[in-house]
């Protein structure tokens, strides 16, 4: 099952479009939902009224389940709806009573966040497993979402589970991601061993790094601001490199460190 949600946990529909790009390039049927009345404030998401065929309809805030043929041997269950404002462990276990009923194995869920970062290099992506994030450094704490809570309802049942969250540059405002969407494709495409049908994302990706890189040439403060975070992610990227191998460089700052800790005086001999 593969589960995103509109709002706060959605910065700038990377999460969400990656359901609605496999529901427009994939047979897909609408299988399930869970019932609004509960789980939602109608003032922070409103209904909405639309006309079809000259009558009135109201839409109301709910959650779609949709049962999508990727091919012969694959099945995806995906989950898309805005985040609800009430209920969430009930929410949750409404969620994962209907993966049970569809025999459901492996959650993803996937959220997109705002953060310094520059468009002209990849776009930030974590990725954990099982609860593990993939940068062992970097412990989060602060406010979470419905896919955080999802995830570890999930775990705790004994689902597989895995969470991707792309960044996305705040400085660009609240404007469609293509290229948040297509790098979380791109990576559930890896994780699930299927290459997904991405369509037009990757022109639609190309194009937003344009106009952004036009933005930017025009605003020499933004372009300043850029070239920061360009060194500040190239910096990153180096050290995680080093980091992550054997080399003479990394083997010789652990030595140093040692020998600088040997060195440090006992503060029993101190006393």
């Amino acid at each position: 099952m593969v589960a995103a949600f509109d709002g706060w946990n959605d910065a700038d529909q990377c999460a969400t479009d990656v359901i609605r790009q496999l529901v427009s390039r994939y047979p897909s049927v609408e299988v399930g939902h869970i019932n609004r009345d509960g789980y939602y404030d109608y003032q922070v998401s409103r209904p909405i009224q639309c006309s079809i065929q000259g009558f009135r309809r109201i839409l109301w805030p709910q959650t779609t389940f949709y049962d999508i043929t990727i091919s012969d041997t694959l099945q995806i269950l995906a989950q898309l709806g805005p985040e609800p404002n009430y209920g969430w462990m009930e929410y949750c276990k409404e969620s994962l009573r209907i993966a049970e009923e569809f025999e459901v194995g492996q959650i993803y869920t996937m959220g997109s966040m705002f953060a310094d970062c520059p468009h002209t290099r990849p776009l930030p992506l974590e990725l954990s497993i099982e609860g593990n994030g993939s940068d062992q450094t970097v412990e989060y704490s602060g406010p979470i979402g419905i896919p955080h809570v999802l995830d570890a309802a999930a775990d705790e049942d004994g689902f597989a589970t895995t969470s991707l969250w792309i960044s996305v540059p705040k400085y660009l405002g609240t404007d469609p991601c293509p290229q948040g969407t297509l790098q979380l494709m791109q990576t559930l495409s890896k994780l699930i061993g299927t290459e997904l049908e991405l369509g037009d994302l990757p022109r639609k990706a190309e194009q937003w790094r344009a106009r952004a890189s036009v933005l930017m040439h025009n605003n020499p403060d933004l372009e300043h601001f850029v070239a920061e975070l360009e060194h500040e992610y190239d910096m990153a990227e180096k050290a995680r490199s080093i980091a992550n191998s054997d080399s003479p460089a990394v083997q010789q700052l652990v030595s140093e460190a040692e020998a600088f800790l040997r060195e440090m005086p006992d503060d029993d001999t101190e006393k």
